[in-house]
Formats: structure tokens, C-alpha cells, sequence
């Protein structure tokens, strides 16, 4: 395994330049992008319906196409499982990512042709490495195994040729051979989607490899990492796998996190996140010191970006990399070589940087909290937390938060239900620092919390153990891309888990 490492080293060098191409030269990059999903698909039933053969530029494309979310898609999507080609993409497609994004019943199936897997998905990921090598070039990542924790990985049949299972699953059952040799666990544990039974499988296959990097989940990877320290006996992660030198991250944010992985590896390494959803493999972090991903906008996929107060609009106003602001949140739009045409895919991000693009994902279109006009969004609470943690010494494993409604015998307020791994000493010291940094970090809180005028300050549980999962487990989604709302802007959630906590011994 030793000669893999410098021979990849090299070819990493060598795809730099084409990097670096669209790079420095990110909007002609996206203009070539969106003329070759237009041309590609303009003789589908898709392009034919909105007349691709006349669409000349981004212009005409914006006045042309209406948004979509899932719900106006999902008749074209039901015929192409059913085995209908050139509906929206023009080659077959017999692959699709089963994707919930939140915790509701109705599941969505997003269209993976063989352009999304190897345009976007794997070449997305070839770049990283590839990135990755250039801030590390001594790194001796590949002499050892990457260790996957993915999603369930179950596949399912929808007819003899279509098939569907999380993004994990997709990506394992499509990926060339040579993949199996550099990651851990073997497929037939990867597979497992029973995942109490799981993680132990995964902790006894892996304890004996040479692990060198882990992504997945921080949540799940927690679990694992403390599982495998009780089976071991060890004090930390790094006396198992000495050569351990990155942990890769996504789907939520890693603030609330890191000082618990610190701890638990017991050295320091490399810390790299990606953005990399069943919709698309859209950015991931190019250098340690950056703030925010690096945009891919060379990889099958045209973005446009929509400010919030457009959502709803059939034709909202969004703007094009040349026009999108520092600090303004957008929700993403996207048309892909999966056939996904100006599709809104409910995150919303920010630009840190415009040179490179460098974007962060700070929430969900509708996860969020604006009871009273205070725009709290998941980014904002999880620095509240992070830095409500480290005044108290404290540390947290998952959360939720909702509004608590206007009555005659008082104001509004926040509700918090915090699932502590390290609890502070103080519940209400803690509250107080949490609502504090809120004032700091949003200063429409700041303004409704102003002499309790229009917030109290808020009310905060400490969860039981396990309620997060115990309540994902009831629902049927327990394990891998599946999480708890951050924030709410009702009650649905809050009142649930809150009836359980009680519930719970």
C-alpha cells in the first residue's frame, strides 16, 4: 500500500491546473456548464416543454424555466422509476438517492445518472484528494484505509432495472474497483442499515485496520469512536490508529463538536468539510485556514441563488456568481446533469469569500426560527452554543429549539431541549450565556430581547440521554444522513420530544 500514496500524490498534481482553470475563472466556467445541460437535454420531454433549443443564454433560461421543489417534479420523477427515459435527462437513469433532508414522513428520490456520478459525485471527490495533497504533501493518507460511516446503504428494487437507496448506497454499488481497497468497512457491514448491531460491527472490523482518515455524521462517528475506546480500553482514538490524520465532515455543523473530538482522538489532525448532497456534490473546504467551501462550478451543476424574501415566487429573482453578495443569505437553486432544472433544495448558504467563491451552509429554508421577527437561523445557534459551551465548560451532543407563542400572562420566548455530553454545572448560568451570545451574534434577537419587550429570556431543558435517537429510532430514521430539526418556527417537534423526555427513565 505504501507506493499508492506518492503515485496519487502525483496525480493529484497533475489535475491542479484544471482546478485551478475554473478556479480563476469561475463564471465562464458555469456559462459552459449550463450550455451543455441545455443542449443535452433539449430533446427530452423536459427541454421539448420548455423549448431548450431556443435557450441562448442565462437570461433567457431564468425567463424561461419556473423553480421547482420536489413536489413539481415529482410526476416526471415517478415516470422515469417507472422506466421512462428522456423525461428529464437524456440518458437513462436507473439509479436514485432516497433523501428525507429532514425528519418527515414522505421521502424524495432524487435522479443519479451516470453524467451526476462521474461529473459531479466522484470527480468532486478525486478534487478534494486532490486539494487536500496540496496544503499536505507529505500526507500518507492512502497507506492506510478511510473508514466510511455512511448512511443505511440499504438497496432497493423499484422494478428489474431501477434501483434507490441513500446517496451512501448509490455511491457504493457505482464506485470502481479500486475504491473497495482504500476504505473500511467491507460492503457487506457498509450495507447494514440496522445500526445498533452496526456500530458494533463497525467497531470490531475496524479496530484492527490502519485507519488514516474517517467521514461520516459527527453525531454517528461519536458513538463509534466511544464504542471502540470501550472495547479497546484505551484512552483515546489515536492509540488505536497512530496514522490517523483526517476527519472529513458534512450534513451538519461540526462548531458544537470539535473540542469532544479532540478529546476523544487525543491528537491533533486535519479537520475538512464537504458539501456534498443527493442533489449534488457542491463544495468542499480547499485550504485549513479558509472560512467556508471552495464552489465546484466545473461540475455538472449551473447554481443560482435565490435571496430568502424571493421564496415562493414561480419566477424569483436570483442572481448569478457576479452579483451574490458577502455575508447575504441565499437559498440554492440548481439545474444538474441528474435533470434537476432550477431546483430548490431547502439549504441556505453564505458567501465568505467572492475570490475564490467560498460558501458555508448556515440552514434550511424552513428551519429556522421568526416567531417575532428575530430571524434565528441554525448557523446563529450553533455559534450561541459553541460559545455557551466553552464558558461553562460544557459540551453538547444535539439540540432543538422552537418558539414559545405570546399568551395574556406573558411574552414570547425560545425553548432549547439540549442533549449534553458534558453537562455544565449550572443550568442557568448556561441559558444566560446562550442567550447572551444570541444578543451578540444576531442583532434582530438583540432587538426583540431589548427589556424582555418582546422575548423573555429562554427557557432551556437538558434532554435525557439517548432522546435524540430514541426519537428518530420511533420514526423510523435512526442513523445516517437522519437528524433532528435544529430549529423550528412551530411546535411540532418540540412538543414531541418533550413529551418523550418525560417518557424516558
Amino acid at each position: 500500500m505504501k507506493i499508492i500514496s506518492p503515485a496519487i500524490s502525483r496525480l493529484a498534481r497533475l489535475r491542479l491546473w484544471q482546478i485551478d482553470e475554473w478556479v480563476n475563472n469561475p463564471v465562464a466556467a458555469q456559462r459552459e456548464v449550463l450550455q451543455e445541460l441545455v443542449t443535452s437535454a433539449q430533446y427530452t420531454e423536459f427541454g421539448r416543454q420548455y423549448g431548450f433549443n431556443k435557450l441562448f443564454n442565462v437570461r433567457s433560461f431564468k425567463q424561461t424555466v419556473p423553480v421547482h421543489e420536489y413536489n413539481d417534479i415529482k410526476p416526471y420523477i415517478d415516470r422515469m422509476m417507472a422506466g421512462e427515459d428522456n423525461i428529464l435527462w437524456n440518458t437513462p437513469v436507473r439509479w436514485f438517492a432516497k433523501s428525507s433532508g429532514t425528519t418527515s414522513d414522505k421521502s424524495k428520490f432524487i435522479p443519479v445518472s451516470e453524467e451526476s456520478l462521474e461529473e459531479n459525485h466522484y470527480q468532486g471527490a478525486k478534487d478534494v484528494l486532490t486539494l487536500y495533497y496540496r496544503y499536505n504533501p507529505d500526507s500518507e493518507l492512502l497507506t492506510g484505509k478511510g473508514l466510511v460511516i455512511g448512511g443505511s446503504h440499504q438497496v432497493s428494487k423499484a422494478s428489474e432495472e431501477i434501483s434507490f437507496g441513500d446517496l451512501s448506497a448509490v455511491l457504493l454499488q457505482n464506485s470502481p474497483f479500486w475504491g473497495h481497497w482504500i476504505r473500511t468497512p467491507e460492503l457487506s457491514i457498509a450495507l447494514m442499515d440496522e445500526w445498533e448491531n452496526k456500530i458494533e460491527q463497525l467497531a470490531l472490523s475496524t479496530i484492527p485496520e490502519n485507519v488514516t482518515s474517517i467521514s461520516g455524521v459527527p453525531t454517528w462517528t461519536m458513538v463509534l469512536m466511544k464504542r471502540i475506546l470501550e472495547m479497546t480500553g484505551k484512552s483515546s482514538i489515536s492509540e488505536i490508529w497512530p496514522q490517523l490524520e483526517l476527519y472529513i465532515h458534512g450534513g451538519v455543523s461540526f462548531v458544537p463538536y470539535r473540542e469532544q473530538f479532540s478529546q476523544l482522538i487525543g491528537k491533533d489532525i486535519n479537520y475538512l468539510e464537504m458539501y456534498n448532497a443527493s442533489e449534488g456534490f457542491f463544495a468542499a473546504q480547499d485550504s485549513p485556514e479558509a472560512d467556508g467551501m471552495l464552489l465546484f462550478t466545473r461540475h455538472g451543476i449551473f447554481y443560482e441563488f435565490m435571496p430568502l424574501e424571493e421564496y415562493g415566487k414561480r419566477f424569483p429573482q436570483t442572481v448569478g456568481l457576479n452579483k451574490v453578495e458577502l455575508g447575504k443569505q441565499y437559498a440554492l437553486v440548481i439545474s444538474t446533469t441528474g435533470g434537476l432544472w432550477r431546483y430548490i433544495i431547502g439549504d441556505t448558504v453564505q458567501f465568505t469569500s467572492l475570490s475564490p467563491y467560498r460558501i458555508k451552509v448556515s440552514g434550511r429554508l424552513k428551519h429556522y426560527i421568526n416567531a417575532f421577527g428575530e430571524e434565528v437561523i441554525v448557523d446563529n445557534a450553533d455559534k450561541a452554543l459553541a460559545a455557551a459551551c466553552e464558558k461553562t465548560g460544557s459540551s453538547v451532543n444535539d439540540y432543538t429549539a422552537a418558539p414559545v407563542y405570546f399568551s395574556q400572562q406573558s411574552n414570547g420566548a425560545h425553548e432549547w431541549l439540549v442533549e449534553f455530553d458534558t453537562p455544565p454545572a449550572d443550568i442557568n448560568q448556561f441559558t444566560y450565556e446562550l442567550d447572551n451570545a444570541l444578543k451578540n451574534i444576531n442583532s434582530d434577537y438583540e432587538a426583540k430581547r431589548h427589556k424582555d419587550i418582546a422575548l423573555r429570556m429562554p427557557k432551556l431543558h437538558a434532554a435525557k440521554k439517548g432522546l435524540f435517537q430514541e426519537w428518530l429510532r420511533r420514526k423510523g430514521k435512526l442513523g445516517g444522513q437522519h437528524k433532528v430539526p435544529r430549529l423550528s418556527n412551530d411546535r411540532k417537534y418540540m412538543d414531541e420530544l418533550l413529551e418523550l423526555n418525560e417518557q424516558l427513565p
